[in-house]
């Protein structure tokens, strides 16, 4: 069992805090992402695990052991680092080998553990290759590779995909979330790409200015945001945010606007048409074909701004008005304080 616990966990550089009493558990074979906007302390947190940092107070377990105090080399994590840091003039089975003949590893143990690497990373054939020539998503299988063959307890990512172009990325997210499922490994993966976090994730942590805003499944945070930090940042394209006032002036949504709501939020995917009086008027200013849909920006009587994705095939007119509403268990309502309220009529 390979399991991590991070309790009232703090850190700081000279008089900067960074990191505010992170409490966190994360359980064996578990995928759990860190995500959040650049500077929220997730890769900081990601370095603490690794023992590349030390915390300024709290405690590190691995596997109900404090590790503190005990060296990057001896906790049984493996690394793998937006940089494939690969070295150039060593094949790809030398780069592989490099950490465990360190170790002193019998050469046949570790003829072994890079066979089987590279077969589980489709890598058998290119062994004898150099860096220079591999791909982009090839270099990066090296690093796992390399990360793999320790057979370490729990597997640390930071950013691993960030080099990649956009289609590499998809296919790469595709393959790490099966390398995952092959192996039954513990993971923790660092990314500032809420879509990453999504669509890999069996737990996402979203970090904002050091603090854990909110834990939970991509389906739960998607659903029922604890506030608005986490309602906007989660979701693509981006919750819109309505003033409560606007929304009570839609008969449709009267009802589900709750006492203290300061405003709401609706997905652009969420919303729909209704008659006139029944929801808000939208003026329509611009829409961009996706294909399949179409994302339409426009704005309400009061100025908001808002986007709403729709099917391809339709074509609003620049300066139209339509009139929209969503399902009442689809709005998302938030106090003064931007947390999460209740819906009267969910």
């Amino acid at each position: 069992m390979s399991t991590l616990e991070l309790r009232a966990i703090e850190k700081s550089f000279d008089q900067t805090h960074v990191i505010h009493g992170v409490d966190l558990q994360v359980a064996h074979g578990e995928f759990v992402v860190f995500v959040g906007p650049s500077g929220c302390g997730k890769s900081t947190l990601l370095r603490m695990i690794a023992g590349l940092d030390s915390p300024t107070r709290g405690d590190l377990l691995i596997d109900g052991e404090r590790v503190n105090d005990v060296g990057a080399a001896d906790r049984g994590c493996a690394m793998v680092f937006q940089s494939y840091a690969l070295y150039p003039h060593m094949s790809v089975y030398a780069n592989m080998a490099f950490g465990l003949e360190n170790a002193k590893v019998p050469q046949a143990e570790i003829a072994q553990k890079v066979q089987d690497a590279a077969a589980l990373l489709r890598l058998d054939a290119m062994l004898q290759r150099k860096p220079t020539q591999l791909s982009g998503g090839q270099r990066q299988r090296v690093a796992i590779g390399r990360a793999i063959v320790r057979n370490p307890k729990i597997f640390l990512f930071d950013e691993p995909l960030s080099n990649l172009d956009a289609e590499l990325r998809v296919s790469m997210r595709a393959e790490l979330r099966e390398l995952h499922q092959r192996l039954g490994a513990t993971m923790v993966y660092v990314t500032h790409d809420q879509v990453e976090a999504m669509t890999m994730a069996d737990k996402i942590v979203v970090l904002r200015a050091g603090r854990i805003e909110q834990v939970g499944t991509p389906q739960a945070l998607y659903e029922k945001p604890a506030n608005v930090f986490v309602a906007g940042f989660i979701g693509s394209p981006r919750m819109n945010f309505i003033p409560a006032a606007t929304a009570r002036t839609a008969a449709s949504l009267q009802a589900a606007v709750p006492a203290g709501a300061q405003q709401v939020g609706i997905r652009p995917e969420h919303f729909q048409v209704c008659e006139a009086g029944q929801g808000l008027a939208l003026r329509v200013l611009g829409t961009e074909y996706l294909g399949a849909q179409r994302l339409l920006q426009g704005q309400l009587v009061d100025g908001t701004r808002v986007e709403w994705l729709i099917d391809g095939e339709r074509s609003p007119q620049v300066g139209e008005t339509l009139h929209i509403t969503t399902r009442t268990d689809r709005l998302h309502a938030f106090d003064h304080n931007e947390q999460r309220l209740a819906q009267v009529n969910p």
